[in-house]
């Protein structure tokens, strides 16, 4: 298994490579962290825009911030000029935040050659490395297609299968304070709470600044928490957040550290805890 990241030395290295596509899956919103906020927009040298929210998520789910259908996914990534041979890094303004939606997003839809830069564009940035104030819109359409993974993604009704006997474990990324029901929810008519069972680890804790914590110290956490005895003895990692974005950076961790069966749970809390038929714990 290879590391799903890239370094800024490394990207700066290939930014003339004709198969390496760069796209900047920022978000306009940033919860459970403080934003980092720019004067003007500024772009990493010849990146392409990956909009998560509007053109790579399915509209016409109910959920918040569904993942693309396989016909919708293979549409964007060739209208992004994006071939089956290219190799893809995603970014983000945030360092790492909303970049690993963008990379399980190619992995769920069978897309291997994908990356995320570690450090994002405020590493990018520091390094005073080529930038640009719009993305690059010039290219021509790609040939790469989707081919749908349904074993990385999970629904409510799966995730309530798997409570009765203890059959997953699932982790969830976000602060404490809403893990345990201390807080309000930021979304309307969202219960607050957490699903049975789980472990909490906020995402902010895999996090070294701008970049993930280096392969030791991901290892430990994930030990201390009981993933890598729960992978052990077989049982299948469930990933949540709040909506499905943040739950993405703690499997980009939990890859890096080689553990495998990685499942995520698109839906997250502000699907589980819309629905008052379904269990939450608050201890």
């Amino acid at each position: 298994m290879q590391s799903a990241l890239v370094s800024s030395e490394w990207l700066a290295a290939h930014l003339s490579d004709p198969k390496l596509v760069i796209l900047d899956a920022s978000m306009d919103k940033v919860i459970g962290r403080e934003p980092i906020v720019y004067d003007e927009p500024c772009f990493i040298a010849g990146a392409r825009r990956l909009d998560l929210e509007r053109e790579c998520t399915d509209l016409q789910s109910s959920e918040l911030h569904a993942l693309p259908s396989q016909a919708q996914f293979t549409e964007l990534v060739q209208r992004l000029g994006i071939d089956q041979d290219s190799t893809v890094v995603i970014y983000d303004n945030q360092g790492i935040y909303s970049s690993p939606r963008g990379w399980w997003c190619f992995k769920v839809m069978g897309f291997e050659q994908v990356f995320v830069l570690d450090g994002g564009l405020p590493k990018w940035l520091k390094e005073q490395r080529p930038c640009a104030d719009k993305p690059a819109t010039e290219f021509p359409r790609g040939n790469a297609c989707g081919q749908y993974q349904a074993e990385k993604v999970c629904n409510a009704p799966q995730v309530l299968d798997t409570l009765a006997g203890k059959q997953a474990m699932i982790l969830d990324a976000r602060a404490s304070s809403r893990f345990l029901g201390q807080s309000p929810e930021p979304r309307e008519g969202v219960r607050s709470g957490h699903i049975p069972g789980a472990v909490n680890l906020p995402f902010a804790e895999v996090l070294d600044g701008d970049s993930l914590k280096p392969q030791p110290a991901l290892e430990q956490i994930f030990l201390h928490l009981g993933a890598m005895d729960a992978r052990r003895s077989g049982k299948p990692l469930i990933f949540s957040c709040g909506s499905g974005i943040t739950a993405c950076i703690l499997i980009l961790a939990a890859y890096q550290v080689r553990l495998d069966a990685l499942i995520l749970y698109d839906g997250s809390w502000a699907d589980w805890g819309s629905k008052a038929h379904l269990p939450l714990a608050t201890n």
